[in-house]
């Protein structure tokens, strides 16, 4: 399969003009650049001024060495920062292109949970749902229950 096959996902009726774009630049970003199994997921992400970052999952020989694309996406935005300004993400969306062909809005991993909610805890997760396969819009720090908090 090549990535030029894949159909996009469309972006649901409660998605706002500003996410779908972020939805239309993490598929056209991973369609670009998708090898199986070196770089299976993109993300975009806008920050809390605007403006877009993207990142691209990079899997290394060792797991342990692999980068998720929401971390690649959320390094990128903070390097743009100012030495004492905060990270702050208003929404983030990550796809994967799925067996079937099609790309997939899809959750972060537990650690890439873990790294949006210590950094933005009130930023919208785009996620398909397991029951009713529906994008929805989640609070970061919702998508992990009783969560302990770092004071940095």
């Amino acid at each position: 399969m090549s990535a030029a096959d894949v159909r996009s996902v469309l972006a649901p009726p409660s998605m706002s003009a500003d996410d779908a774009e972020l939805l239309a630049l993490a598929q056209n970003l991973l369609a670009r650049v998708w090898q199986p199994g070196r770089h299976e997921v993109a993300t975009a992400l806008r920050t809390a001024d605007g403006r877009i970052h993207t990142g691209v999952h990079v899997e290394g020989s060792c797991r342990r060495s692999s980068i998720c694309a929401e971390g690649v996406a959320m390094g990128t935005a903070r390097g743009t920062l100012p030495t004492d300004a905060a990270l702050d993400i208003a929404s983030i969306v990550s796809v994967q292109i799925k067996p079937a062909g099609q790309f997939r809005i899809i959750a972060p991993c537990g650690v890439c949970r873990e790294l949006i909610s210590d950094y933005c805890p009130d930023a919208t997760v785009w996620v398909t749902t397991v029951d009713g396969n529906e994008p929805v819009p989640l609070r970061a720090l919702d998508l992990l229950p009783e969560k302990s908090r770092r004071r940095w």
